[in-house]
C-alpha cells in the first residue's frame, strides 16, 4: 500500500490491510494460550507475557508497512518508554495498539481476552477493530456508521472482511423497565457500584478486556461504567465501534472521551460507555 495518510483510506480497505496482522497475533495468542507461558511484571505492577510482546510486534510492523509515516502507540513499547512525540508531529492521525488486552484473562485461562487497534484523528477515535481469537469473534468498523461483527477463526486464511459474511451491530434504546449494566470482571470499584447506584439496573453482567463495548454495540447492554485506571490503547477501537454503532463514550461530566494526551501519558479519565447518549441519573 502506498505511504500515504489512512484518512485517505477507506475503513473497509484499512480493515483488510490490517486482518492479515491480526490473524498471525491470533494465532501466536494461542499457541500460548494453549502450552502456557510465564508471566512478567512491568514497572506498574500489571502482568505481560511472551504472548503480549510477540503480538505487539506483527501488529506494529504490519502498521508501518501500512502507512509509515503515521505514529504508532503501542502498549508494550509504551512500557518500555518508547512512545513517540505527537506534539512534535505535523500529523494529524496515529494508531493506538493493544495487543492483549486481557492478559489477566489470559494467564487465568479465560477466553476473554482481545486484540485491539484503532486510528485516532484530532482527538477523535475513526476505526477499529477488536478479536478475541479464543471465542473466534471479531467486532470491526467498516464505516464511519457501519459496526460490524462476525465470527473468525485463527486458522483461517481468509484476507478479506467480504468473505467473512459480516453482520451489522446496532445500539438499543436504553429501556425504561431498567438499564442493564456491564462492568469489569477483573477490575470493579465501589465507585462503580456507587455510580450504578444512580440508575435504574435491572441486571448486571461481568465480561474481560474490550468485549464490553461489543455488548453495548451489540444492544445487549445499556450502559458500561469504568472508574478506574485505564490507557487510551484499552479503549480507543472499542471507543470507535461503539461510536459507529450508535453508542458514544464520555467523561464523567458528559464531555466526549478524548485521544492523544501525551502530558498524562495516555491515560484515561474515568469514563462511561452508553448505548446513545448520556442517560440523566435515576433514569
Amino acid at each position: 500500500m502506498p505511504d500515504r495518510s489512512p484518512l485517505s483510506i477507506t475503513h473497509a480497505a484499512l480493515a483488510d490491510a490490517v486482518l492479515p496482522a491480526v490473524i498471525a497475533a491470533a494465532r501466536v495468542q494461542m499457541h500460548h494460550f494453549r502450552s502456557g507461558t510465564a508471566v512478567m511484571t512491568k514497572s506498574d505492577a500489571s502482568p505481560v507475557t511472551v504472548a503480549d510482546q510477540q503480538s505487539e510486534a506483527l501488529i506494529v510492523a504490519a502498521l508501518e508497512a501500512i502507512a509509515p509515516a503515521v505514529p504508532v502507540i503501542a502498549e508494550e513499547a509504551a512500557a518500555a518508554g518508547q512512545l513517540p512525540d505527537l506534539a512534535a508531529s505535523s500529523r494529524r492521525e496515529f494508531f493506538l495498539v493493544d495487543p492483549l488486552d486481557g492478559t489477566r484473562e489470559f494467564i487465568a485461562d479465560r477466553p476473554e481476552f482481545t486484540i485491539n487497534i484503532a486510528l485516532v484523528c484530532d482527538g477523535v477515535t475513526r476505526f477499529g477493530i477488536i478479536y478475541a481469537p479464543a471465542l473466534g469473534v471479531l467486532y470491526a468498523t467498516l464505516g464511519d456508521d457501519q459496526a460490524i461483527e462476525t465470527t473468525l477463526l485463527p486458522s483461517s486464511t481468509v484476507t478479506r472482511f467480504a468473505d467473512l459474511a459480516p453482520t451489522p451491530m446496532r445500539t438499543r434504546i436504553a429501556p425504561t423497565a431498567g438499564l442493564v449494566a456491564v462492568a469489569s470482571r477483573s477490575h470493579g470499584t465501589s465507585g462503580t457500584d456507587a455510580f450504578l447506584g444512580q440508575y435504574k439496573v435491572q441486571r448486571r453482567m461481568t465480561a474481560g478486556s474490550s468485549l464490553k463495548f461489543g455488548v453495548i454495540a451489540k444492544g445487549e447492554a445499556d450502559i458500561y461504567p469504568r472508574l478506574g485506571p485505564t490507557c487510551e490503547w484499552d479503549t480507543a477501537a472499542g471507543h470507535a465501534i461503539l461510536s459507529a454503532a450508535g453508542g458514544s463514550v464520555t467523561t464523567l461530566d458528559g464531555a466526549p472521551l478524548r485521544y492523544g494526551n501525551s502530558a498524562a501519558k495516555y491515560l484515561n479519565p474515568d469514563f462511561v460507555a452508553w448505548g446513545r447518549h448520556p442517560l440523566p441519573p435515576q433514569f
